[in-house]
């Protein structure tokens, strides 16, 4: 409860809600009106989630259509406030991510990622610059503010389609992977333009030197902070101190890598990685680790749920539809942009990691949608750039686009690129897989309730007795099924197993990599032994 009111309080400032002159006592009346519009839109979003799930259409789409019409009917102006948007409800929603994804996936994913991320983002910002550059005769700098807005994805968006329809997960953790980067680089982009703007000119040299102190310096604040919280967390008992310390790592380590003049959500993006593979692992009780995990999950979807509903709010269709022309031309530019980033710069892939299917490019073309951090960096242009209203309508222009015709388009093209198809038999195996990994986590954590004092050897046995036996049922049922699967296949292996065989090469990859650093084998034994496993890695097929 506690947690809920803090955000909602944070919310109701990020709306631009003057709450002060209720704390000062001057106008009694704010506190209870406030407190009535959070819960209008509460309820709207509530709304939103059922009619959504009826329809089958996108949370995020629904809530964008539903603020539209809203404005007209609250009893006080409501809108974003980027100040908060940057410096509050952007390091939740990376930090939340972050601590969700797996390092070891994300390593073997990384070229992709590497590649959309930076060079795909630059290419998409010029290729847009230059479009609305020459068609809208904006000057260079606005041109490019609006290149770089625009090249940025969101991720909320196609994710939540991804939980409805199943990817393959190598699909889903490069546009998780793109995403989590592409916001931090995006912010490094755009300041490195308004101090362009700011001071009149820079070098080329100043500028490549400039975004890499900022890249790198935010690595390393973010590096060395999430390892010094490590020994604090394993130290700390009660879930909830546990909870504050993440809560305190993720705002701070933002702040101080802008205090350091650094990029601070790059040093949230590399300490959430930290502490989501090194120190959650750590907890020993599977409800302490439940409890976080849940915390951040709730965090990011009540952030994601108003923001979205006050994007919607915050557009005017009168004036998107004055404005219609230019913002149709900037929705060819960001499609062009992301089509030449895509297309072309995954088909070079291929002669340094395994090709990203055709279809999978589809989706990562269509799934270019806009979100929070693009309204969040347009009203955060300043005031006196030239063109600054214009550019507000065509960015909120494209960014409703994104949503709800991309957004209620990405379903149907998943469904018919037939990339979601699962056959019976590896459904029954994920379920076979599912119920053996919650039997052995529940065998591990009765070793550690016994270890603790907490149960007796009799109680221990009985109950370990009884997970066994669901174990046991499990390993053969999936022996069997997996036996199946494997009938009438010669040459390649099913994608499960490929999944798992990734797994384990990578592992030996980096046992391997850690002794050569440790100076226990030769370097040019390791060098051949990593070819061949770089080679075994390449022949697996795309989970």
């Amino acid at each position: 409860m506690e947690e809920f009111l803090i955000i909602s309080f944070l919310l109701a400032q990020a709306m631009n809600l003057d709450s002060s002159t209720a704390v000062n006592g001057q106008t009694a009346t704010d506190i209870p009106e406030l407190a009535i519009l959070l819960i209008t839109l509460l309820l709207v979003a509530t709304t939103v989630a059922l009619v959504t799930q009826q329809l089958r259409i996108p949370y995020v789409t629904g809530l964008v259509l539903a603020g539209l019409p809203l404005t007209n009917f609250l009893s006080r102006q409501v809108g974003l406030d980027p100040s908060l948007v940057l410096n509050l409800f952007l390091p939740i929603l990376i930090f939340d991510a972050a601590i969700n994804t797996d390092i070891s996936r994300l390593r073997s994913t990384f070229k992709p990622i590497a590649i959309l991320a930076g060079p795909g983002a630059i290419l998409s910002s010029a290729i847009i610059a230059t479009v609305v550059k020459f068609g809208l005769g904006l000057e260079w700098i606005p041109a490019f503010l609006v290149g770089v807005i625009l090249a940025n994805t969101d991720t909320v968006s196609i994710i939540a389609v991804f939980k409805e329809i199943q990817v393959p997960s190598r699909l889903s953790t490069i546009v998780e992977g793109e995403t989590l980067f592409n916001d931090a680089a995006a912010l490094v982009s755009f300041n490195l333009l308004l101090a362009i703007y700011t001071t009149g000119s820079i070098t080329v040299a100043q500028g490549i030197q400039e975004v890499l102190a900022v890249a790198l310096g935010g690595a390393i604040v973010g590096g060395v902070l999430g390892y010094l919280c490590l020994p604090v967390f394993v130290r700390l008992q009660d879930p909830l101190s546990s909870l504050l310390l993440t809560v305190a790592l993720a705002l701070g380590t933002f702040q101080i890598g802008q205090f350091l003049g650094v990029s601070g959500a790059v040093a949230v993006v590399v300490a959430g990685l930290v502490f989501g593979n090194f120190g959650l692992p750590r907890t020993e009780s599977a409800s302490d680790r439940i409890t976080l995990i849940s915390f951040w999950q709730y965090a990011g979807f009540i952030v994601n749920t108003f923001i979205f509903l006050l994007i919607g709010i915050e557009i005017n269709p009168l004036a998107l539809w004055q404005a219609l022309p230019s913002i149709l031309l900037v929705i060819l530019a960001y499609q062009l942009g992301r089509i030449f980033s895509v297309y072309s710069l995954l088909a070079l892939l291929r002669w340094i990691d395994r090709p990203i299917p055709l279809s999978w490019q589809h989706v990562l073309v269509l799934g270019n949608i806009k979100g929070s951090l693009s309204m969040a960096l347009t009203v955060a242009i300043p005031l006196t750039l030239t063109g600054r209203d214009f550019i507000v309508e065509v960015v909120f222009g494209a960014v409703l686009f994104s949503l709800v015709i991309q957004g209620l388009a990405l379903p149907w093209l998943i469904k018919n690129l037939n990339i979601s198809h699962v056959s019976n038999v590896i459904q029954e195996i994920g379920a076979l897989q599912i119920q053996l990994i919650a039997a052995k986590a529940a065998q591990d954590e009765l070793d550690n309730l016994l270890k603790a004092g907490v149960l007796s050897k009799a109680v221990y046995e009985e109950l370990w007795a009884s997970y066994q036996a669901k174990v046991a049922v499990s390993e053969r049922v999936l022996r069997d099924a997996y036996n199946r699967s494997r009938t009438g296949q010669s040459e390649r292996h099913d994608s499960q197993l490929d999944s798992i065989r990734r797994q384990l090469l990578l592992a030996e990859k980096g046992a391997v990599s850690n002794a050569l650093r440790k100076r226990i084998v030769p370097e040019d034994l390791v060098s051949s032994y990593v070819k061949d496993l770089d080679e075994k890695l390449l022949s697996l097929d795309d989970d």
